[in-house]
C-alpha cells in the first residue's frame, strides 16, 4: 500500500485521534492493552530482510491469532472505532499513536511521534515476539534482529509496570507491580527486590537482573526516574518507526514558514534601503 500524504488535513486528523484515543484509554482503563497492540505491530520487525514492523498488520486474523497475540483483537476493536473517525490516518499511524497516548495518560513520558506510516495485508510468520519463557540470549536475538539495543531492551521492558499477565492469554498471572495503571520506574524497583508472592516476574524479567550487562541499566533506572523516562522514550520511539523513515512534515513544515518568514524580513529590509536611497537621491537633486 501507498504511504499516507502528511499534509496539513493529515495531521489536523491525527491531532483529533489523539485527542478520541485519550478518552477512550482514559474512560476503559485499557492503556496496558493499547501499548501491547503498538508492541506487537511493531515488534516483528526484521533489520535485515526488511519485514515486518508497525505496518498494521496485526489487524489481520491471520497475525491477531498468533499465540502471542492472544487477546488483541479487543483492543484492535477498539482503536476501530477511533478509525470509523478518522478514515484517513492509516492503521499502522493509529495503532503506534495507541501505544503512546496509553504511556502519556498514565504518567509516563511524552514520546515524540511522526505520522506517515503506510499500512500492509502482509503478515509475518509465527515467533517474531519475546517469548516470556526464555532467557537473556533469546531476548537479544529478538530485539537485536529488530536492530535495538541492549539499553533499548531494558528501557522497552520498563513497559511492564502497566498492566498484568493474563493465564488465558500467556500462561501467567498477575501485575508485575502495585499499581498497574501508573507508568513509572517501580518496574524496576520491584525487580531489585527479588520475587514475591504479590507481584510476578517473568523469565525474560529475571534475566534482566541475572545478566551482567542488563543489570546496571536495571540499577540505574531503579533509583533515577527521569534517566528511564528519558532512555524509554527514546527506545518507544525507535521501536514505533522501524522500518519507517520519517518524511519529518512537521519539521519541513516549520523549516519552510521560517524560511518564508526570513525572505519576507530580507524583502522588506532591502525595500526600506531602496526606498531610502531614492529619497537621498531625489532631495539632492533639488
Amino acid at each position: 500500500m501507498a504511504s499516507p500524504v502528511v499534509d496539513s488535513e493529515y495531521l489536523k486528523e491525527i491531532d483529533k485521534a489523539r485527542r478520541d484515543l485519550r478518552a477512550l484509554i482514559s474512560s476503559r482503563n485499557c492503556a496496558p492493552i493499547m501499548l501491547r497492540l503498538a508492541w506487537h505491530d511493531a515488534g516483528t520487525y526484521d533489520v535485515k530482510t526488511k519485514t515486518g514492523g508497525p505496518n498494521g498488520s496485526i489487524r489481520n486474523e491471520e497475525e491477531y491469532s498468533h499465540g502471542s497475540n492472544n487477546g488483541l483483537k479487543k483492543a484492535i476493536d477498539w482503536c476501530e472505532e477511533v478509525k470509523e473517525k478518522h478514515p484517513r490516518i492509516t492503521y499502522a499511524d493509529l495503532y503506534q499513536l495507541a501505544g503512546v497516548v496509553a504511556v502519556e495518560v498514565t504518567g509516563g513520558p511524552t514520546i515524540d511521534f511522526v505520522p506517515g506510516r503506510k499500512d500492509s495485508k502482509i503478515s509475518p510468520k509465527e515467533g517474531r515476539l519475546p517469548d516470556a519463557k526464555q532467557g537473556a540470549p533469546h531476548l537479544r536475538d529478538i530485539f537485536y534482529r529488530m536492530g535495538l539495543t541492549d539499553k533499548d531492551i531494558v528501557a522497552l521492558s520498563g513497559g511492564h509496570s502497566l498492566g498484568r499477565a493474563h493465564p488465558e492469554r500467556s500462561g501467567f498471572d498477575g501485575p508485575w507491580t502495585k499499581e498497574p495503571l501508573k507508568f513509572d520506574n517501580s518496574y524496576f524497583v520491584e525487580l531489585l527486590k527479588g520475587e514475591s508472592e504479590e507481584l510476578l516476574q517473568l523469565p525474560t524479567d529475571k534475566a534482566l537482573v541475572e545478566d551482567p550487562a542488563f543489570r546496571p541499566y536495571v540499577e540505574l533506572y531503579a533509583k533515577d526516574e527521569d534517566a528511564f523516562f528519558r532512555d524509554y522514550a527514546t527506545a518507544h520511539k525507535k521501536l514505533s518507526e522501524l522500518g519507517f523513515t520519517p518524511s519529518g512534515s512537521k519539521p519541513i513544515i516549520k523549516d519552510s514558514i521560517v524560511l518564508a518568514q526570513g525572505a519576507v524580513g530580507i524583502a522588506v529590509a532591502a525595500a526600506v534601503v531602496i526606498l531610502s536611497c531614492l529619497y537621498e537621491v531625489r532631495k539632492k537633486s533639488k
